[in-house]
């Protein structure tokens, strides 16, 4: 009887061992998954919030800022730049030849930079810096900020009626009048936007609040009409979307080993390049749009180049910058869109026009050349050559 005994309870010391272990993985598994919940919720907007964000941002914009406006429509030159404006020459000249009621600028400089008669040459850029600037890393949310910031403040202004945002590098093809009258004939905004069949860059985890079939990519640099900057300049629930899940792919890196393979299996997402695009294509506003965009770049697409490092903007020197390389921007009467099998003519109203207003990236040398050459208008570039700052 004493044998029976130990053995049963033996087995009964192995069940309750099972038993406990049992328990303990479903309290292990059980936590992990309200973590992993929690983790999730604390990444995520509800449904609700973010249609809700979304469909009301253009009435709240329209509610907090003034609509109506005497005088001429302006245009606001949106001046996104790492420091302070290298071409500020070029510009200068430019703006010379235009009635001040036609025009504002805003430069997003980093924080703390003031233009004035020690940091620019031109008078027209003197204290034009935004004092709430952020600093931006390139291929970073912080890039879609600063547009913003941009936006917001010329938005203040209720003459501001098309708003052209512009690097530092960018160099205007036309004189003021013919980009003003270009840009005030057409109601709609230039907004390179494509569909991004391609590139891994649409994290999944983005669904359903932005679905793929919204999902765009495009040029950086865009022009907007009113409507669509104050668009733009409120959201806050697409953006705080792309900040989670739109990030830029971590480059390589010899210390990181095998790791560099799993980094390597990232989305690499550029914000800057899908933000604009998607946001008013959530909204409905594609057919508002000239699927395009006025600012000229020439790309490095070489199979080398592209397997070192992606491809990159090209940099016109003096040499590039002469009358045939600009006549042959100007030329440029549309631009095909691989991705949708679609080309775009270049029109106003129904008009065909040039593409092109502006282009980058220029350098000194080349800006200098545009001035001599009569471009923008009838300049001496020996006169800036040795003057400051």
């Amino acid at each position: 009887m004493k044998k029976i005994s130990a053995a049963a309870t033996a087995g009964m010391s192995v069940r309750n061992v099972l038993w406990l272990w049992w328990k303990l993985v479903v309290i292990v598994s059980l936590t992990l998954c309200v973590l992993a919940f929690l983790k999730l919720q604390s990444y995520s907007l509800s449904d609700s919030e973010l249609s809700s964000s979304i469909s009301t941002t253009s009435s709240i914009s329209r509610r907090s800022r003034a609509v109506e406006y005497s005088g001429n429509p302006k245009v606001a030159f949106l001046f996104l730049v790492r420091r302070n404006l290298p071409l500020d020459f070029l510009w200068g000249s430019f703006f010379e030849n235009a009635d001040t009621g036609n025009f504002s600028i805003y430069i997003h400089s980093e924080p703390g930079f003031v233009f004035d008669e020690s940091t620019t040459r031109s008078p027209f850029f003197y204290n034009r810096q935004l004092t709430n600037s952020t600093k931006v890393a390139w291929g970073e949310s912080s890039m879609i900020q600063a547009e913003k910031l941009l936006l917001g403040a010329a938005l203040d202004d209720a003459a501001n009626q098309r708003f052209v945002l512009l690097s530092d590098s960018c160099v205007p093809l036309y004189n003021f009048s013919y980009i003003y009258n270009y840009l005030m004939a057409s109601p709609r905004s230039f907004v390179d936007s494509f569909l991004d069949k391609k590139e891994a860059r649409y994290n999944p985890r983005m669904s359903p609040y932005i679905p793929m079939s919204k999902w765009r990519k495009g040029s950086q640099w865009i022009t907007l009409i009113r409507k669509h900057a104050e668009v733009v300049a409120d959201d806050d629930a697409v953006l705080r979307v792309f900040k989670m899940f739109c990030k830029r792919r971590p480059p390589l890196e010899a210390s990181k080993g095998k790791k560099n393979m799993k980094l390597q299996k990232q989305h690499n997402c550029i914000p800057d390049e899908h933000y604009v695009q998607t946001l008013l294509a959530m909204h409905g506003f594609e057919g508002e749009l000239e699927r395009r965009t006025i600012t000229y770049t020439e790309w490095n697409e070489s199979v080398t180049n592209m397997e070192k490092k992606g491809w990159h903007p090209i940099t016109f020197s003096y040499s590039d910058a002469g009358p045939v390389q600009i006549k042959r921007i100007k030329d440029i009467s549309n631009v095909y869109y691989e991705t949708e099998y679609r080309t775009e003519w270049c029109r106003v109203n129904s008009t065909l026009i040039p593409c092109f207003l502006f282009a980058r990236k220029f350098s000194r040398g080349a800006a200098m050349r545009l001035l001599s050459e009569g471009v923008v208008s009838q300049f001496d570039a020996s006169s800036i050559m040795n003057s400051t700052p």
